[in-house]
Formats: C-alpha cells, sequence, structure tokens
C-alpha cells in the first residue's frame, strides 16, 4: 500500500491499478508523441461496452466560432423533459473526445437525471486558447437558446467539467457573467486545474507515480497555450479572475493528484467572492479516477458521481 506524505493511503484499487500500468511498462503520456498520447488516453478510458444505460444517446452538431461543433445528448429514461448538463471533457485539452468520457457521461445522466449534453470542442495544439473555450461556450450558449430541441427545460442549466474541462467549465461560467449570459445556476469542477503554475505542495508531493504527472502538466499548458501571457489569462487560469457572480459550485479533488491544490484554492477564491462553494476531497484517489468507471470495483468513484448528482439535481429543481 503506498502511503500519502500527510499519511493517507492511497485507494488499493487504485494502487492495482498503477501496477497495472507499471507492469505494462506504459510510458509517462509526455513522453509518448501526440498521436500516441491520443491512443493511449482512449484505451486507458473508453471501455468494451457502454457501463450505464440511459434513454437515448445522439449526436448531432451545433453551430461554433470555427465552424460545427459535434455534441453528444445523453438523454435519462422517463418522461421528460429533463434539465440540462453541459459536460466538457478532461484531456488536458489535447487529448480526450466523446468516446473517451461516454462512461463518465451515461452515469451522470443516471446519477443527476439531466439531459447530458458533451461538448466535442477542438483540441490543442492544433486549436489553442482560447478555442476550446469559445466552442464550449458556444454549445453552453445554444442548449440554453433551444432545449426544447434536445427534450431540456429552459429554467435551469448547469454545467461540469472534468479535469481540463473543469478548467473549461469555470471559463464558460466568466464567459457567461461578462456576456451576459446564459445564466449558469451550477457547476461542478472535477479535480481541474485553476492555475498556469507548478508550485503548490501538491505538485511536489505527487509530482510523479500517480497517473498523471507534473512533467504531464507542463506538457498539457504548453500545447493548449499561444504563449506564456496567455497562462496570466483570467479565462484560461481561472483562479486569476475576479470570482463575483459565478455561480453555485461543487468541486472535487483527489488527494494524489499534482492540480488538488489547484481545486482547494480555488474554492477558496470563490467562498471569499461571496459564491456558495462545497468542496469535496477524496483523500486516497489519484487524478482522472471518475473516467474509471468500466471498473466496476472502483467504489469511490460511484461514490463520487452520487454526491454530484445530488448536488445538480438539488440546483436544478
Amino acid at each position: 500500500m503506498v502511503c500519502h506524505t500527510m499519511s493517507v493511503l492511497l485507494d488499493s484499487q487504485v494502487e492495482a491499478f498503477l501496477h497495472d500500468l507499471s507492469d505494462r511498462g506504459l510510458p509517462p503520456l509526455y513522453r509518448l508523441s501526440l498521436e500516441a498520447a491520443r491512443e493511449t488516453y482512449r484505451e486507458l478510458t473508453v471501455p468494451d461496452e457502454p457501463v450505464d444505460a440511459v434513454g437515448s444517446v445522439t449526436d448531432r452538431t451545433v453551430p461554433g466560432p470555427a465552424g460545427e461543433i459535434p455534441i453528444r445528448i445523453y438523454a435519462p429514461s422517463g418522461d421528460g423533459p429533463f434539465p440540462p448538463l453541459l459536460f466538457y471533457h478532461g484531456g488536458g485539452w489535447i487529448l480526450g473526445d466523446l468516446e473517451t468520457h461516454d462512461a463518465l457521461c451515461r452515469a451522470l445522466t443516471d446519477a443527476t437525471d439531466c439531459v447530458v449534453v458533451a461538448v466535442d470542442y477542438r483540441l490543442a495544439p492544433e486549436h489553442r486558447f482560447p478555442a476550446a473555450l469559445e466552442d464550449c461556450y458556444a454549445a453552453t450558449r445554444w442548449v440554453a437558446n433551444n432545449a426544447a430541441a434536445i427534450g431540456a427545460t429552459t429554467d435551469a442549466l448547469a454545467t461540469c467539467g472534468e479535469s481540463a474541462g473543469g478548467t473549461l467549465a469555470a471559463g464558460v461560467a466568466l464567459l457567461a457573467r461578462d456576456r451576459d449570459g446564459p445564466t449558469i445556476d451550477h457547476q461542478t469542477l472535477l479535480y481541474p486545474p485553476t492555475n498556469y503554475a507548478f508550485d503548490t505542495d501538491s505538485y511536489e508531493e505527487n509530482a510523479q507515480g500517480y497517473f498523471l504527472t507534473r512533467e504531464d502538466m507542463k506538457r498539457f499548458w504548453q500545447g493548449y497555450l499561444r504563449s506564456e501571457l496567455d497562462g496570466r489569462h483570467p479565462y484560461a487560469s481561472p483562479i486569476r479572475a475576479t470570482l463575483e457572480g459565478m455561480p453555485p459550485s461543487l468541486v472535487v479533488t483527489a488527494g494524489f493528484d499534482p492540480v488538488r491544490d489547484d481545486g482547494r484554492a480555488f474554492v477558496d477564491r470563490l467562498e471569499d467572492a461571496g459564491v456558495p462553494a462545497r468542496h469535496l476531497e477524496y483523500d486516497e484517489m489519484i487524478h482522472g479516477f471518475l473516467p474509471m468507471l468500466d471498473d466496476p470495483e472502483l467504489d469511490r468513484a460511484r461514490e463520487a458521481i452520487d454526491e454530484v448528482g445530488a448536488a445538480v439535481g438539488g440546483a436544478v429543481r
């Protein structure tokens, strides 16, 4: 059993996952070519078959700033309409797509009883900041204006982002505030990187050995940003923004995660700005534990999904 510097034990199921990665000789993502990193990420996150059944799954596109944006709409079973929940996937802004987070979106659909709309935003480095953010904002605005077209209600709207998608979710909330809409009633940020910096205790404690490494994060940021100056922009590093007027928030962090302290600090900033914010830390988990839902033994991931479901459901109903 691996022991953390704060005397917290790594979850035994996660430890088995990390040992399996080591036994397979899988190199860190930052050492792989972009193509190989994308393929490896897909292998780690896409289950052999869907884990959670939902009412329906529909693919379509919506207008974006640089062309059509693919989205995937997950509707719960039963009679709608249901509140809409926008979802922005993780992958360091350079990895991931609709398939890598399909299992998580299905679980969120069941847990929240919302119409989950996953956004297949443009990836870096082919499309650098703020391309992904503008895509996510455009899709969110489209859903707010066309909710009935996807079987969603029009009186509430929530957002959720995982990892880099959590950074995008915070950025979407800032854009919605600064551009006069749409109104976001709740945001869920799942272990979000909120600052272009690598100097926190968690970056030191969890620099390597726990799936996501500090070097991975450096590569992700460097691929996403056009320049160092972008890293100081509040839409890229939302912890640098003025946070008054942000929506009520749930922030989930993991103990064995280089960006753990980014999430903790963001909660503090939200509270200082008078924003209702709830923080859940899963001390014994690693970054990215939620898309591991294809492993039915990862009990803590299911617990976290239930917490998210309760928080979102309570905010949009």
